[in-house]
């Protein structure tokens, strides 16, 4: 139906230019809030009203009937009604709204896709220290981040995936120290344990395999342990690739890939972080005071200026930042969103005005972000909190091994990212309505065991449905079943332009309660041959954009339940 509404709008705009030159350019159609009052909406007749100095009913009423006569109108619409001040109510024919069938059917897994735009978009998101395993809010990242690359894409952006390893500063001399402790013996609650020490079972691991000197294979390095307890480099170093293979593993399991991993280490090593000091340095945007280095974060609407480099000559958390996101634009990411918990808010401000003060041609608000809130795990009526192998928090691996993949993606994905969650192990279990990934999965299932039963029976190719007559899809429940496929397009843009992967989900429940409608109010499979065809074809075309929605949040579409 995407085709015949390009076909309306275009009318639309020929007929408001005539009205007022230069009012095509705003051609739009909405969604009636009321279903019944049509099938698109248009408030032209009410924006024209003061600069025309007409009544807004009555050049709603000249609008009508120029739309009436206007050819693509008389092919597509069987009505156009006046309402209210001056709303115009579009009714669509049924053939009209049978189009997006044949649409769906031939993109397949490109409906819903616009054209490439040739822009590069990164995405940075999950982000874990390495010095545990990630955690059920690395999940709510992980499900974000790779939700969002896939909504962009569908919008013609070329998009890049990459995780930031904070693998520099205090936590991994933590993690070091805590490791030797172990791998010395000591354990938690000795007197020689410092508060600042990793509690978990999972550092016990990694200083027997030290002991050991096994070798760790992770995505971007290799290294072998030397088994020297005094050995802090090398401690320090095995500890840091024993739980990047950690986060692998983990990924993995959650079905995430990233195209690159950057160091914050790189950004010392290779002098950015010197490099971006001194682009603030001769831009004017630093001074010195109380034997630190200030930036005029204010100059760009901080609430104050921040410290950047310390007395003792270390740099602040933001420097870094600043230099990675410099060198972001360097590599050609006009556009970056930054996926984060909402314990960073404050670290935005000072960013972008470091980056504005740095003087590179990069826009306000460059980077986006989204925020997110952490997850309560709900089991057998009681928040968890303690996994034994962390010593404290819930890990992605325990949610997945609790329930599934699928589950754990559709539930963190199911709330606005700023909303609090909880997540209901049982219920992601329950193999019923209520259980919404279960809800939509059994819809496609349902489908399919309909296409199944017809190719077993007559040996019907659904390859074929794409070209068969869909005349008889002119009931309500087809019609309601055709205007919900119809709407996919249009959430994609919506959701990518919001970063609203939620938008998803919520689209999803709705088709598959349309879709349940529908096959409750008509027999798919019956006598004649030209209605069940039709009806195959629609349900067909039902199963193609619930496995392009569940595709988007990464998310399987089973044959089977």
């Amino acid at each position: 139906m995407q085709s015949v509404k390009k076909e309306l709008l275009a009318a639309l705009a020929s007929e408001l230019e005539t009205l007022s030159p230069g009012a095509g350019a705003k051609a739009a159609f909405e969604s009636p809030k009321v279903a019944e009052h049509g099938d698109f909406a248009c408030t032209a007749a009410m924006q024209l009203s003061k600069a025309l100095k007409k009544n807004p009913r009555e050049l709603a009423t000249s609008l009508r009937e120029a739309l009436a006569k206007n050819e693509q109108f008389a092919k597509w619409v069987s009505e156009i009604e006046i309402a209210g001040p001056g709303f115009i109510n579009v009714r669509l024919k049924p053939e009209a709204k049978q189009e997006v069938v044949r649409e769906v059917l031939a993109q397949a897994n490109c409906y819903g896709y616009q054209k490439e735009t040739g822009k590069k978009m990164m995405v940075e998101f999950v982000s874990a220290n390495p010095t545990g395993p990630l955690h059920v809010g690395h999940g709510r990242q992980g499900a974000l981040g790779d939700a969002i690359c896939n909504l962009w894409a569908t919008q013609g952006e070329q998009v890049y995936r990459e995780f930031y390893y904070n693998d520099a500063g205090v936590q991994i001399n933590n993690l070091a120290i805590s490791t030797q402790l172990r791998a010395k013996g000591f354990k938690p609650g000795d007197p020689e344990w410092p508060e600042s020490a990793y509690n978990g079972e999972y550092i016990n691991d990694i200083a027997q395999d030290f002991l050991a000197k096994k070798t760790v294979q992770a995505d971007d390095r290799s290294f072998t342990a030397s088994g020297d307890v005094e050995d802090m480099d090398s401690i320090r170093q095995f500890a840091v690739a024993y739980l990047r293979r950690e986060q692998d593993l983990d990924l993995k399991a959650f079905e995430v890939k990233f195209d690159n991993y950057y160091l914050e280490s790189s950004l010392y090593t290779s002098g950015r972080v010197e490099s971006a000091v001194q682009k603030l340095k001769e831009a004017g945007k630093t001074y010195e005071q109380d034997g630190a280095l200030w930036l005029k974060s204010t100059d760009y609407g901080d609430d104050k200026d921040r410290v950047m480099k310390k007395s003792d000559g270390s740099y602040t958390y933001f420097v870094p930042d600043v230099a990675y996101h410099l060198a972001k634009w360097e590599r050609g990411f006009q556009r970056v969103v930054n996926i984060q918990g909402t314990d960073h808010h404050g670290t935005i401000a000072r960013v972008r005005a470091g980056l504005q003060a740095a003087g590179s041609g990069i826009p306000e608000g460059y980077p986006d972000y989204v925020l997110h809130t952490m997850v309560r795990v709900i089991k057998d009526g009681q928040e968890v909190k303690i996994s034994k192998r962390t010593g404290g928090y819930v890990t992605l691996r325990d949610l997945i091994d609790w329930t599934s993949k699928d589950a754990v993606r559709f539930f963190l994905l199911s709330r606005k990212p700023d909303t609090e969650y909880t997540f209901d192990i049982d219920l992601a279990v329950q193999k019923n309505n209520d259980n919404p990934v279960y809800y939509v999965q059994y819809a496609h299932a349902r489908i399919c065991s309909v296409l199944a039963a017809w190719a077993e029976k007559e040996g019907g190719d659904a390859a074929t449905l794409g070209k068969v007559d869909l005349s008889a899809l002119n009931t309500p429940a087809a019609q309601s079943l055709m205007l919900a496929l119809a709407k996919y397009p249009e959430m994609l843009t919506a959701a990518a332009r919001d970063f609203a992967a939620h938008d998803v989900t919520f689209y999803l429940r709705d088709l598959a309660a349309t879709y349940h409608s529908y096959y409750d109010a008509e027999r798919i499979l019956v006598e004649d041959e030209s209605v069940k065809k039709a009806r195959l074809a629609l349900v067909a075309a039902t199963a193609q954009v619930i496995r392009n929605g569940l595709a988007i949040l990464g998310v399987s579409a089973p044959a089977k339940m």
